[in-house]
């Protein structure tokens, strides 16, 4: 019987729309809006009343270290604080290393293609970057004799078709028929040094960034040092004079914080 009287069709009663002389006032409410509305205003009303009674019971007196870094915004309290760190120290150490490495790497590469632009270049007509501490090949014209007779009667202005006074450059060494006609010249300077200009730019660039790439590399090198070590400051410099040391000289300098051995 329960079964065929489940089996009658009954009539669905629906919630009436908005009349259409409020339509204006937007949608009309229904009962799943009012309960959800209703919930959401008993949950904050809860949590209004908890916070009323836990600032009733605080003690005036109490102190925790949290109130020293807390802050307000518009007179509003601000909960934002510090996530705890995911990782161990063990992780920490082994991601800092990685870092150190790779950047290492990298400092090397960048010196390395440095050092092969350089060598390639010479360093013709150009200035050396400011810092770059390498050295650099002479480079040498080399003529092969017969014997020792040709060596002594060699003339190397002659051989050459330049001028003495043009003999020690070992690039763009001009002919004497080029040199008469004076555009000439000034198409071949014009022509080198368009030609090495992007080149010593580059070269100037990676040595840059290779000094930049291995100072951030020695300073994560020298915080992984100090890491897992305990709390420390760094000292100031009035603390080193009256140590007697050169803040200068010393560079940066730790204390760590005493703490009792268990």
């Amino acid at each position: 019987m329960t079964a065929l009287a489940n089996a009658i069709k009954r009539k669905s009663h629906k919630e009436r729309s908005q009349p259409a002389a409020r339509q204006k006032y937007g949608l009309l409410e229904k009962h799943k809006d009012y309960v959800e509305r209703a919930r959401n205003f008993h949950k904050k009303d809860k949590v209004l009343k908890a916070l009323k009674r836990k600032a009733e019971e605080r003690n005036p007196d109490e102190f925790y270290f949290a109130m020293e870094k807390a802050r307000t915004k518009e007179g509003v309290h601000d909960g934002r604080h510090k996530q705890a760190n995911k990782y161990s120290h063990e992780e920490l150490l082994l991601m800092r290393t990685q870092d150190v490495k790779y950047l290492s790497m990298k400092a090397t590469t960048e010196a390395n293609k440095a050092a092969r632009l350089r060598e390639s270049l010479h360093f013709i007509g150009a200035t050396v970057a400011k810092g770059d501490k390498g050295s650099t090949a002479v480079p040498r014209h080399t003529v092969f004799v017969d014997n020792e007779e040709e060596a002594a009667r060699f003339d190397a202005a002659e051989y050459f078709d330049t001028p003495v006074e043009l003999l020690d450059r070992t690039f763009n060494r001009p002919r004497s028929t080029q040199l008469a006609d004076r555009q000439a010249v000034l198409g071949i300077t014009k022509k080198l040094d368009k030609r090495n200009l992007p080149a010593y730019k580059e070269l100037a660039q990676r040595q840059v960034r290779q000094r930049k790439v291995a100072a951030v590399a020695n300073r994560l090198a020298y915080g992984k040092l100090l890491m897992g070590k305990g709390q420390k400051r760094k000292l100031r410099a009035k603390e080193l004079k009256k140590a007697g040391v050169e803040p200068v000289a010393a560079g940066k300098v730790f204390v760590w914080k005493r703490e009792r051995q268990r």
